[in-house]
């Protein structure tokens, strides 16, 4: 089979088999489009080591940018796809590379950014909740350190998911994997006093209210719904004001999470399935703090 053919019946397979999220068919598609280009559209059995170790060279030396390469981040990045593509090529009886005889680069293990209580508190503090945009942006910045949920999970939540009597509802994340989140007593608080405060139906928990339109167009409110960009400069602007050096983001609020609960002693299992994390690599990128609270252990009993 020839690799076009085979890479298109590939993510044709992820879309339809495995149901993944468009985001991740789009990047599989950019990966092994990439892929092709650099091959050509050869025979899937001339896919061999000495073609992938060229493959390798070519990403580690491609300017993508005017005097700028791909990071070996993404670099490992596009090798995963190229392995996710081999893996299923083999269980199709294709004459291929084996996908486990195809290394990944090493890369750094990162170290996440994340806020003490007393810069958490400094933050929500720093919002003006004298309006209701006000009132909304204290509500979502304590419902994505109570929840540790992902930007894009917040936005495309509506109000009639969210059961604030019992403190609890269910996401779908990555993956289209579904988890429970946890709401903590003063999001609840926040996330009642905004709801109260509008006197639209719409579905969108979260809205824009600078935004107008005419009701017959836009019933639902998708037009109102916020974007991630909306609430990202939303985070980053309460954190200058808040006094806050760091760079403070959505996802330092969803680290923020993970981090309390690891310092106050969750394990490390449970983090994982709160995040919504499919493998506990992912997670093992907070070993950081655990290793801390194990030297704060050390330094405490040992004699």
């Amino acid at each position: 089979m020839k690799l076009s053919e085979a890479i298109r019946s590939f993510l044709e397979h992820c879309e339809i088999e495995k149901n993944q999220a468009e985001k991740t068919i789009v990047t599989y598609q950019h990966f092994m489009e990439r892929f092709l280009e650099f091959a050509g559209n050869i025979e899937l059995e001339k896919i061999n080591l000495s073609l992938i170790k060229k493959y390798r060279l070519h990403l580690n030396r491609l300017e993508f940018r005017k005097n700028e390469t791909l990071s070996v981040k993404s670099q490992s990045y596009h090798m995963i796809a190229l392995r996710a593509f081999l893996k299923w090529c083999i269980k199709q009886d294709y004459k291929t590379l084996a996908p486990e005889k195809v290394d990944l680069p090493k890369i750094e293990q990162r170290q996440v950014e994340y806020l003490t209580r007393e810069e958490l508190e400094r933050l929500f503090e720093a919002v003006d909740d004298s309006k209701i945009n006000g009132i909304r942006n204290r509500a979502i910045l304590e419902m994505l350190y109570s929840t540790g949920l992902r930007i894009s999970e917040l936005t495309g939540l509506n109000r009639s998911q969210v059961n604030l009597e019992r403190g609890e509802f269910s996401v779908r994340g990555k993956g289209s994997k579904v988890r429970i989140v946890f709401l903590s007593d003063r999001a609840r608080e926040w996330l009642t006093e905004y709801l109260e405060a509008r006197t639209d139906s719409y579905d969108p928990l979260f809205l824009n209210h600078g935004r107008t339109r005419n009701k017959e167009e836009d019933l639902r409110g998708e037009f109102r719904r916020l974007t991630d960009y909306t609430i990202q400069e939303m985070v980053r602007t309460t954190a200058l004001k808040a006094g806050i050096v760091k760079k403070v983001t959505p996802h330092t609020l969803r680290h923020s999470f993970a981090t309390e609960l690891l310092l106050n002693g969750a394990d490390i299992r449970s983090v994982q399935e709160m995040l919504g994390h499919s493998s506990i690599t992912t997670t093992q990128i907070y070993t950081h703090i655990t290793n801390k609270k194990l030297k704060e252990i050390h330094e405490k009993f040992h004699r």
